[in-house]
């Protein structure tokens, strides 16, 4: 797996880093299989600049190690091109081999606690992780670099893309449907299987995931089964 990094891509005002994510994803796919693209949210604080929620998107693409420079180049022209005026973009990239348990930790560190660009790029150099600050103070470079760290656990975020999830839009849809899409799993909070119900969608089924898989949970409202959104 290949696992590619966005963050502070955005502006109040314009459209968000998911959203570019998922941009990326469709070039890329012509290329080669998208397996998702996650979102992982960051540590909310007084300290840390940020346009929302503090949240950065990786794309995880099923390529050879050989291809991550070729996939890397069309993310970061294509970064350029919708550059925003006023934000502080940074991509990172890198292999599943590259990982190390020091930039799983500086994901989970950036969730909990404000870490620095500093510390960022010396955890990106000594894993030989390549990563570029692509305009403003470049401070997009501590998420992007975070998120590759979370992702490559398997077991953090939710997907902002998994299969044809996107295409749900809000109704009432069955469980068949949401595997179809690409689901994995639906499952009650207290981790009953739902299997052959119908469950409400407020907006987009948007899976978590975990231990590799995208799940969707669901919670009894009224009645209903109702899709959450959970990290």
């Amino acid at each position: 797996m290949i696992y590619i990094g966005i963050d502070d891509t955005d502006t109040k005002e314009s459209r968000g880093t998911g959203k570019l994510a998922r941009n990326i994803a469709a070039e890329l796919a012509k290329h080669c299989r998208i397996f998702g693209v996650t979102r992982h949210q960051l540590l909310v604080h007084p300290d840390i600049p940020f346009t929302s929620h503090n949240s950065c998107a990786v794309i995880h693409a099923e390529a050879p190690d050989s291809e991550a420079n070729q996939l890397y180049e069309v993310a970061k022209k294509m970064m350029l091109e919708d550059f925003i005026e006023g934000s502080d973009p940074g991509i990172a990239i890198a292999t599943g081999t590259q990982l190390t348990p020091a930039n799983v930790a500086f994901g989970l560190d950036a969730k909990k606690i404000v870490v620095t660009q500093a510390r960022a790029k010396e955890v990106a150099k000594n894993s030989s992780i390549r990563f570029d600050p692509l305009g403003g103070t470049g401070n997009g470079i501590i998420g992007a670099i975070a998120g590759i760290g979370l992702a490559s656990t398997r077991n953090d975020g939710r997907f902002l893309l998994k299969g044809k999830n996107r295409e749900l839009a809000a109704g009432t849809r069955t469980v068949s449907e949401l595997l179809k899409a690409g689901i994995d799993q639906v499952l009650a909070l207290n981790g009953e299987a739902v299997n052959d119900e119908t469950v409400e969608v407020l907006k987009n089924a948007v899976p978590s995931f975990i231990q590799g898989r995208a799940v969707l949970f669901v919670e009894k409202r009224d009645g209903c089964l109702i899709a959450l959104k959970r990290d």
